[in-house]
């Protein structure tokens, strides 16, 4: 799947103000453990390209990668900056930056209505009202939800839960976004739908799956086996490694 992309525009690219976003994401001798038991080990990445997909197995380590690059996780040992922002002393505005949408959206909706979980974001960050309910309108318009504005978010079909979700992230504007298996749990017209979005985005993108066709048009492809980077190269390199991987098992 090939999609155009527009440029990114100033408002995206310059959420945080004050940082050096041609610095990208850089993970310096990143671990991470769970109690006794080791995630991810010996990360040293520099995340710079527009496009950039993780593949791996299940327990990989690979949704604890993407936590790691907003701050949701902190890394056992090492150092993760984001723009040269630590997420460690710095996370809230980490978190303006890179924003995270979760491979469940029930995960994220969590105000009764669709306009309402739009604008949850934008309150906690003190946005005016009357610019607030600009945005909501346009995100919401932007993705085919403006006709549900007023409806039960908990109604929504899985598509538009997706939609949702993506929906109160972008309200924000964030220079990055994370994206943790967005397809998994839709059926194939809403998986399309949401890899156009994900493709459409000007922003930079990182994206988790499992759905190998997404990462057509990528920049770069990382698979994490067991915790480790054992790839990291163009899509058509790092997928036939992994599927190699995955072969050899």
């Amino acid at each position: 799947m090939r999609f155009r992309r527009e440029a990114a525009s100033p408002a995206a690219g310059d959420a945080a103000g004050g940082t050096d976003a041609a610095r990208g994401i850089e993970l310096r001798g990143v671990g991470h453990v769970y109690g006794e038991r080791p995630v991810l080990a010996d990360l040293d990445l520099h995340l710079t390209e527009n496009r950039i997909g993780v593949v791996g197995a299940n327990g990989s380590g690979k949704s604890t990668f993407a936590r790691l690059l907003n701050g949701l996780v902190l890394p056992t040992t090492g150092q993760v900056l984001v723009d040269g922002l630590d997420t460690r002393r710095q996370v809230r505005e980490v978190r303006r930056r890179v924003g995270f949408v979760f491979q469940d959206p029930d995960a994220q909706i969590v105000h009764p209505t669709v306009a309402e979980d739009v604008a949850f974001g934008l309150e906690n960050q003190g946005v005016p009202p009357a610019e607030r309910a600009e945005r909501v309108a346009e995100v919401l318009d932007r993705y085919g939800l403006a006709g549900h504005a007023d409806h039960p978010a908990h109604l929504l079909s899985g598509g538009q839960k997706q939609l949702l979700a993506i929906a109160g992230v972008l309200v924000m504007r964030p220079a990055r976004i994370v994206f943790d298996e967005p397809t998994t749990l839709l059926d194939l017209v809403n998986a399309r739908r949401v890899a156009r979005v994900i493709g459409e985005l000007p922003q930079h993108v990182v994206v988790v799956t499992h759905d190998l066709d997404l990462l057509e048009g990528f920049d770069r492809v990382l698979v994490i086996d067991e915790g480790r980077l054992v790839e990291d190269g163009a899509p058509e390199v790092a997928v036939r490694a992994y599927r190699k991987l995955m072969a050899d098992r």
